[in-house]
């Protein structure tokens, strides 16, 4: 079992800038992929972006490149979404996850965190 704590979530307005936090613990191998996920309130969950832990390979949605950031720190088994220039469209749920593969699926992802609300006003 991994259990994921997100953090950093709020309210900001357009043009602003968050970082959020996942942090895990448990049975957590440097085999897994942790990934960022959001929902947005009527909409299915949307994949933001991932890293591998291995090699820190990182992936994106294209909307969001350039834009958001994903990056580790191995010592304190976190992940963070820093997340600059937002949009009032950017506001969602933000969950992390972890996946024993490389992918953009939701069903790809073994185990989930809670979510941290991010509200961007316009």
């Amino acid at each position: 079992q991994v259990q994921l704590v997100e953090s950093g979530g709020g309210l900001v307005q357009a043009g602003g800038s968050l970082r959020l936090s996942c942090a895990a613990s448990g049975r957590f191998f440097s085999t897994y992929t942790v990934g960022w996920f959001r929902q947005a309130p009527g909409k299915e969950h949307e994949f933001v972006a991932a890293i591998t832990w291995s090699s820190s390979s990182t992936y994106y949605t294209d909307s969001m490149k350039g834009r958001f950031t994903i990056s580790r720190d191995n010592a304190k088994v976190v992940v963070y979404l820093q997340m600059n220039s937002l949009k009032p469209e950017d506001t969602a749920i933000y969950y992390c996850a972890v996946s024993q593969r490389v992918g953009r699926a939701r069903n790809e992802y073994d185990y989930w965190g809670q979510g941290t609300q991010v509200i961007v006003s316009s």
